[in-house]
């Protein structure tokens, strides 16, 4: 007979649970050590007064965990580490450790995740004694992707400056909002039937003909989005544009960024990135990148950083000639670039980057950071064991 009962106590240890050759071991192992070089950082974020907290380390595991298993929601991810012996494993919680509630989390994420505290996670995964081998210190790719944004298109609404905006003709009246009363029959013959004739609050919306654009129009829900479209043909969309540095030995990110949608964003960033990641450099760097990037002041820029421009020509009035085309490291760059588009499709399709769930660009760009941290996380166990 097929007959269940409970059992009162558990005596297989938890890390006997885990399959030794898990490829989260691993990725366990990278990120605990990484961890531990921040804790300086790590002891400035705690308290000596009010409630416990989620420990600074035990926040980030579940938000890579989160990353890499795609789980939609924190609401969702709490559930599933009531069950799932792997995440508390991974994250650090015993059996019998207390789940946070899905609030909790979250306000603490806000609090301790930021932009910064991203970009250090992610150097401090790269400058593992395992993993710093595998980077090159001298070639390297850039590009941009864009990252739909938590707001609905009909968000899109005109700036008001001094006038208070109009009411959703959908919404219900507010409560200082008189109701006219109609004229009431003085001998009705019978009863008319009740009919709401109140309008659905997501209405349908016709633009047609109607000219929006960023200077003239806003999101209500997120008004750090901006309209853009990256090439044509496209139809144009409230986002925000993630930027990456990749190295080109191996295809791991060394630098994440995400602004506002903007013409000019992706070389700006290009410019940012190579600083940041080697601020000062006299030695000769190489930067492969597309045709958006075909630009002679961005070019120029890039010369007087000792950087080599690897751009990918235009057809027309390309400001790279044949001083650059001419040598063999060129056309390896141009190779080897397209590599960076791996990781966008990777935290588009598995790391929930297709459209952020957060609003403001701060919010997205912690979380676009954090999610090419995660991507370089999940080829690690490869890597390593080649």
């Amino acid at each position: 007979t097929d007959e269940t009962s409970g059992s009162l106590f558990s005596y297989v240890d938890l890390e006997a649970r885990i399959p030794a050759r898990h490829p989260l071991r691993k990725v366990r192992q990278v990120v605990n050590e990484a961890l531990a070089s921040l804790d300086g950082e790590f002891a400035a974020l705690y308290t000596d007064f009010g409630r416990p907290s989620i420990p600074p380390e035990r926040l980030i595991r579940a938000s890579l965990i989160q990353i890499l298993f795609s789980i939609r929601s924190e609401r969702q991810l709490m559930e599933q580490m009531q069950y799932n012996l792997l995440f508390r494993w991974f994250v650090g919680l015993g059996i019998d450790d207390v789940v946070w509630v899905p609030t909790v989390f979250t306000k603490n994420r806000d609090r301790l995740l930021t932009t910064e505290m991203s970009r250090k996670v992610m150097a401090a995964i790269l400058a593992h004694r395992e993993v710093a081998p595998l980077l090159s210190d001298d070639h390297f790719s850039v590009d941009g992707t864009l990252v739909k944004a938590w707001a609905s298109m009909k968000s899109f609404q005109p700036k008001a400056d001094d006038t208070p905006p109009d009411d959703d003709p959908g919404s219900p009246p507010g409560p200082d909002t008189a109701i006219e009363e109609p004229d009431q029959p003085t001998e009705p013959e019978a009863a008319p039937m009740h009919r709401d004739h109140r309008q659905n609050r997501n209405a349908e919306v016709d633009f047609r003909g109607e000219k929006r654009s960023n200077a003239t129009h806003a999101s209500t829900t997120d008004p750090d989005a901006r309209l853009y479209k990256k090439s044509p043909g496209t139809g144009a969309m409230l986002c925000f544009i993630g930027h990456a540095l990749m190295e080109n030995r191996n295809g791991l990110i060394v630098q994440g960024d995400l602004t506002q949608a903007d013409g000019h964003a992706e070389r700006r960033a290009a410019l940012d990135m190579i600083h940041r990641h080697s601020p000062g450099s006299t030695r000769r760097l190489t930067l492969g990148a597309d045709k958006a990037f075909d630009a002679a002041e961005f070019v120029a820029d890039l010369r007087q950083a000792c950087v080599t421009p690897h751009v990918a020509q235009k057809s027309r009035y390309s400001a790279i000639d044949g001083r650059t085309t001419r040598h063999e490291g060129y056309a390896l760059s141009i190779k080897h670039r397209k590599r960076i588009e791996e990781a966008f499709g990777w935290a588009k399709t598995v790391g929930g980057m297709a459209q952020t769930v957060y609003r403001g660009v701060e919010r997205v760009r912690s979380r676009f950071i954090l999610t090419m941290a995660a991507n370089n996380l999940a080829r690690l166990p490869r890597l390593l064991a080649a």
